[in-house]
Order: structure tokens, then C-alpha cells, then sequence
């Protein structure tokens, strides 16, 4: 599979707010690209995702933030949480610039990531239900399985907490990956 090497440089406070601008900037493109201008997923202020929630995402117990770094370049960026106790690990974000999409940077993070936590027995994530591209890539690239799909029919077996923002497409794909452990 194509992929391009890149490496995942730790988030400095000093790139925190550009790492929230470009985060925002790649969800909004994808919902641009599948609606348009008239997209009703955006919140008060124009965005797929809010500030509050990647913050929230960044300050979480466990979570370590990450650019995705290409040849100088910064390309993209990741959020993980990572249990050190249960080794079941979270995608909390990944996502890459338009600029380099179709380029194998998605992948290359990917691979970077299994590589920095190779004790995981299994990593989640989730993505939108209207983000094909998204879908194609964790099932078909990096080995993922739909596990769920989060609707009106849905209920959740984990309380939401009083205080999650109620955001984003209320349809959602959930993805499981178990890790092959070796001895």
C-alpha cells in the first residue's frame, strides 16, 4: 500500500492554536466537499468541529497530541488517548491538510502511530457517516472494522457525560481495530 514516511512531532503550546485552526480547516473541507455551503452540521461560528471539543479532546486524562510532520512540513495532525493500563487505545483525531491528501500522509501517520504504542491489544475510532474518504480509510488502508453505526436508533452502552458537547452529524460509524499481539 502506498504510505510516505513522516514523523509525529509532540504538540508544544506554542502550535496548539494552529493545530486547533487546521484540525478545524480539515473536517470543515470534508463537509464542504460532500454539502457544500449548505451544510447544516456547522456550529454558531462556521465549524465542524468546535474549539471546545479539540481542546477537551487535547486535555482529556491520557490523550497526547501530535503534528504530523513531512519533510519539515507540517501536514496534518493526531490526538490519541491512550489507556497504559487496559492497552485499549483511542484514535481520538487524525487528520490530514487537503493540500496532501492522496499522498499516503494518512497512512504513513497511521503506521507511525501502531509503531509509538505497539503494547495496543485494540484502537477505536469513529468518523462521520458522510466521509467516505474517512470509511475507505480505516477499513480498506489501515485495517479497521465497523463495529457500530451511532443513529437515532442507537443507544450507547457508556453514560455521555452531562457536560459532552452535542455536536457534529448525529450519524456516525464506529471502528474497532484488534492488534495482533505477539509473545
Amino acid at each position: 500500500m502506498k504510505y510516505t514516511k513522516v514523523e509525529l512531532v509532540p504538540l508544544t503550546e506554542y502550535d496548539r492554536e494552529q493545530f486547533i485552526i487546521d484540525n478545524q480547516w480539515a473536517f470543515k473541507h470534508g463537509a464542504l466537499i460532500e454539502f457544500g455551503e449548505r451544510d447544516n452540521h456547522v456550529d454558531e461560528n462556521g465549524e465542524i468541529i468546535s474549539r471546545q471539543t479539540i481542546e477537551m479532546c487535547m486535555d482529556a486524562e491520557g490523550a497526547e497530541t501530535y503534528r504530523i510532520v513531512l519533510e519539515g512540513n507540517v501536514v496534518g495532525g493526531v490526538i490519541l488517548h491512550i489507556d497504559h493500563k487496559t492497552q485499549e487505545n483511542e484514535l481520538d483525531t487524525l487528520f490530514v491538510l487537503p493540500d496532501v491528501h492522496s499522498k499516503g500522509v494518512g497512512y504513513g501517520a497511521w503506521l507511525a502511530i501502531e509503531a509509538l504504542h505497539p503494547e495496543t491489544k485494540i484502537w477505536r475510532t469513529c468518523t462521520p457517516y458522510f466521509d467516505k474518504r474517512n470509511i475507505h480509510f480505516y477499513v480498506n488502508k489501515c485495517g479497521f472494522m465497523i463495529d457500530e453505526f451511532w443513529c437515532e436508533y442507537f443507544e450507547p452502552t457508556e453514560d455521555v457525560p452531562d457536560d459532552a458537547p452535542d455536536e457534529g452529524p448525529d450519524e456516525m460509524f464506529h471502528f474497532v481495530k484488534v492488534m495482533n499481539q505477539r509473545k
